[in-house]
């Protein structure tokens, strides 16, 4: 009977661990005044004890914890009482601190020794190491430091460095504290041979896309900016890039590329909606990579009841895989342009080449177009040579940037010597400008302009893609999709006049939106647009204003808006949902 007794005491005092009950609650008095002091008190304190042990042991030690707490911030003299309420099961533990006057900074000696001595870069940290002469005792502040030369040692190829002596040294009575400083960053390493597998990539890939060449001083980010740039090709599902120190020889470290091979073919089946294009699904099959060249294809097939289309594209790096490349593509569509239906066939090259900030493009493609106007069918052969001068610039995040402007001038012409029915020349520019000039409010304004000239030939010989529609959620919301334009009026078999969008030789469209952030998802949207699609000598602005409800995404917003035409001749209203960021 005594061994079962003892059993049950056992179990009664093992009862508070096995509930997750708190055994003790503490307080801390005297510091709502110094939030920060505060808050590192109670963070060196942690969390309620739960068992007896643990409570024992937090009394034990609460006055050390919090003593160490407040030094950490540079009070070294608290008056600290503790009180304990021992009433079972639970008991209460009432800290009171008076902090007392806290330490201050009287020297500080920083020393920089080896290469790094001659560094401009450690010559900036030094000059403002987040504390100076005077100031409060900060021992996070101290470690912070500390962290920051040994990262840019890092950083910067001094890959031996070490802080060869640190110390703070606090005289307590006299409350004051010298802080010492000595890194001995070693010398400074040079970018070595590039050390990978040649069945995964060519030597002659890596090298035009390094951002650094064989003996140039080591600087983490040119290495970050070589593996960002191995990623952007889409030829390796996981991509490595990092020094060996160990194997370094005459001062040059080498970089070991360390690539996973992408999926050779890869399939993806997309289902979506918009109200220009109404439903759709599509199928794109990806090849990123068909030979050691970096070769690659995209085939993508399209269905909606507006615009069927399939498209393949066939890509051939030039002197750079990424900012030199050579596509070749060949297009077949059927596509509604205002009241007209088109179907179109494409064969074209195209080079695209990236200059800094700009990107430009020549291309030449011949296409076939045939279109039904007034119950007769037209076909037409275009041999178009081409120019595109593109440039972004944003700011923020990339599905929701906080300013940016974009900028795209396409320019093509035909000549019937050269293939084409008829010689034209067909100007394009779309621009668009995003600022934010006050928290949680944000401006979106977009221009298009575009004119095509016919040198030779019938206006009506200009196929339906080569003129120009304005209308949908991306031009004049508050007019259907591809509503406006030039119009053409017949008599049908019934005697009742008909009119015909036809599309102009013109285009001036222009829109304004103001957008507010309810939460950093959630933003209203109020917005007009303006312009018109025509024939020279011939417009006619036509308005549209409305309002919508923006959901922020991983994708970019979607956007619900509603928009009207502020036309008596057109007074209805129109829904438009798209998905994307406006860059």
């Amino acid at each position: 009977m005594p061994r079962l007794i003892r059993l049950c005491l056992a179990l009664l005092l093992l009862l508070p661990a096995w509930s997750g009950a708190a055994s003790l609650t503490f307080s801390v008095a005297g510091l709502e005044a110094e939030p920060e002091l505060q808050q590192n008190v109670l963070a060196f304190l942690g969390d309620d004890p739960e068992t007896t042990q643990e409570r024992l042991n937090f009394v034990v030690s609460a006055r050390d914890r919090v003593e160490r707490s407040l030094q950490a911030l540079g009070y070294y003299r608290p008056d600290i009482d503790i009180e304990v309420q021992r009433s079972e099961p639970v008991w209460q533990l009432v800290i009171s601190v008076d902090p007392g006057a806290p330490v201050l900074i009287r020297d500080i000696n920083i020393q920089i020794v080896g290469a790094a001595a001659n560094d401009l870069e450690f010559a900036r940290l030094i000059s403002d190491v987040g504390f100076a002469s005077g100031d409060v005792l900060h021992h996070g502040r101290y470690e912070d430091f500390r962290s920051s030369l040994l990262l840019l040692g890092q950083q910067r190829g001094y890959l031996d460095a070490t802080i060869a002596s640190s110390r703070v040294a606090v005289e307590v009575a006299a409350r004051t504290a010298d802080v010492f400083i000595q890194y001995d960053s070693g010398r400074r390493y040079r970018f070595g041979e590039l050390i990978h597998d040649d069945e995964m990539a060519d030597y002659e890939l890596l090298d035009s896309l390094r951002t650094f060449h064989q003996g140039d001083y080591f600087e983490q980010s040119r290495l970050q900016k070589f593996q960002s740039e191995l990623q952007r090709t889409n030829f390796f599902s996981s991509v490595i890039v990092l020094p060996i120190p160990e194997q370094a020889e005459g001062g040059e470290v080498p970089i070991a590329v360390k690539l996973q091979p992408a999926k050779r073919h890869s399939f993806d089946v997309g289902v979506g909606y918009s109200t220009d294009t109404e439903e759709r699904v599509s199928l794109t099959w990806r090849t990123p990579k068909i030979n050691r060249y970096g070769h690659s294809q995209v085939t993508r097939l399209e269905y909606s009841e507006v615009n069927p289309s399939g498209r393949f594209t066939y890509t051939i790096p030039m002197k750079h895989p990424l900012n030199d490349i050579l596509q070749l593509w060949a297009r077949k569509e059927d596509n509604e342009f205002g009241d007209l239906d088109s179907r179109q066939e494409e064969l074209g090259v195209r080079r695209e080449i990236r200059k800094g900030k700009w990107i430009h493009g020549y291309s030449l493609r011949g296409l076939n177009e045939s279109w039904d106007v007034l119950q007769a069918d037209a076909t037409n052969d275009y041999v178009l040579f081409g120019a595109t001068l593109s440039r972004r610039v944003t700011s923020g995040p990339i599905v929701d940037p906080k300013s940016g402007f974009n900028q795209l001038y396409t320019l093509e012409v035909g000549n019937e010597e050269l293939g084409s029915d008829i010689d034209l020349a067909r100007f394009t520019a779309n621009l668009r400008y995003i600022f934010t000039p006050f928290p949680r409010h944000r401006v979106v304004s977009r221009a298009g302009f575009g004119v095509v000239e016919i040198a030779s030939g019938d206006r009506t010989e200009l196929a339906p893609s080569l003129n120009f529609f304005a209308g949908g959620n991306q031009s004049i919301r508050g007019f259907a999709y591809q509503s406006i334009g030039n119009e053409i009026e017949f008599i049908q078999e019934n005697g009742r006049k008909k009119t015909l969008v036809v599309g102009g030789d013109r285009l001036v469209t222009a829109s304004l939106e103001y957008q507010y952030y309810f939460t950093d998802s959630w933003r209203g949207a109020l917005f007009t647009d303006a312009g018109d699609a025509f024939d020279e000598g011939e417009f006619n602005v036509n308005y549209g204003a409305g309002f919508g409800i923006h959901y922020i995404t991983a994708v970019g917003a979607i956007r619900v808006e509603m928009a009207n035409s502020l036309s008596d001749k057109n007074p209805d209203w129109y829904l438009h949902l798209t998905v994307g960021a406006e860059f």
